[in-house]
């Protein structure tokens, strides 16, 4: 099945990252290449673009994307280590970074994967294939107490109690070995009428495994702010976000990093020395147009974020 991933929010991310032609630029999440390519586009020879992805399947599609391009180095790894993947090239400083948080079309859609409520397959989940830890751990092994506090938190679901007590009921008679033996289990959790009037009932309760799985917000925070450490002055950093909890994380450490002073309000000087690392440029976070929903109704819940290196 070929790699495919609609880049969300392009010309506002290509716009927002202020592209110098001779820059370093980083893709930490470069799925099908859709924003790297119009990156690139826009710079010259002496440019770089550095492409970083956990799943080997995107690297493979993001070079045939990029193959016409010389000034790309691809690296198997995951954002959070953008220190030491900058350290083992050799380059001390970047001019922009662009995280594309979301789930690639291609990994819903390829059943095996194991990402979609909608296609039966192995319980799954893993952004990158070679880790050992998948859905199906956190499904058959987990506490109840674990499961109830994963599914309230990063599915936001409230009916995560339910949930994940009927997940442990179940696993009692056999091991849940497959994505629709899970949704049905979601299904008798959640009372007809929630069924009926909401999203797909498994769809938060996949979030939340999902993001588990893939540790995806607690390595946020470390990626953020060691990124934004390695921006030349005026660089710019470019995050989408495609859920609240990944938003608010955002949002709160791009603010962070926005603040000089941290002393206590009532201090009549400031004495911490403290100097804010970025400006914020996205006071409201940019979110699709109606033409693109339409056109790709998974943008729905994007929002866009960008900060400047002061």
């Amino acid at each position: 099945m070929e790699f495919k991933h609609v880049s969300v929010l392009l010309n506002e991310c290509i716009e927002g990252l202020n592209i110098k032609e001779n820059g370093i630029y980083v893709d930490g999440t470069l799925g099908g290449a859709g924003h790297s390519f119009e990156i690139l586009k826009r710079l010259s020879d002496k440019g770089l673009l550095i492409g970083i992805d956990q799943d080997e399947d995107a690297l493979k599609a993001a070079k045939k994307r990029l193959q016409n391009f010389g000034n790309v180095k691809y690296v198997h790894n995951n954002f959070y280590n953008i220190d030491s993947i900058l350290d083992e090239l050799d380059i001390e400083k970047i001019d922009g970074m662009l995280m594309d948080l979301g789930v690639s079309s291609y990994q819903l859609d390829e059943a095996e994967r194991g990402f979609s409520y909608m296609k039966d397959a192995p319980l799954d989940m893993r952004m990158n294939r070679k880790n050992s830890f998948s859905a199906y751990e956190v499904v058959n092994d987990y506490e109840e107490e674990d499961l109830y506090r994963i599914i309230r938190d990063y599915g936001e679901e409230k009916f995560a109690k339910r949930i994940a007590k009927f997940i442990v009921e179940k696993r009692k008679e056999k091991e849940i070995e497959t994505t629709f033996e899970l949704v049905e289990i979601i299904k008798a959790a959640i009372p007809a009428k929630a069924r009926r009037e909401g999203p797909h009932p498994a769809k938060r309760t996949f979030q939340a495994i999902r993001i588990e799985v893939n540790s995806e917000l607690s390595i946020l925070n470390k990626a953020i702010e060691d990124g934004v450490n390695r921006l030349n002055k005026g660089g710019r950093m470019a995050i989408i976000t495609f859920h609240s909890l990944e938003d608010r994380i955002v949002k709160n450490k791009f603010k962070e990093l926005a603040i000089s002073c941290t002393c206590p309000k009532e201090f009549p000087v400031c004495v911490c020395g403290g100097k804010a690392k970025v400006k914020i440029i996205t006071r409201k976070a940019i979110e699709p147009s109606k033409v693109e929903v339409e056109e790709n109704p998974r943008s729905r819940s994007a929002k866009l974020r960008i900060v400047e290196k002061i």
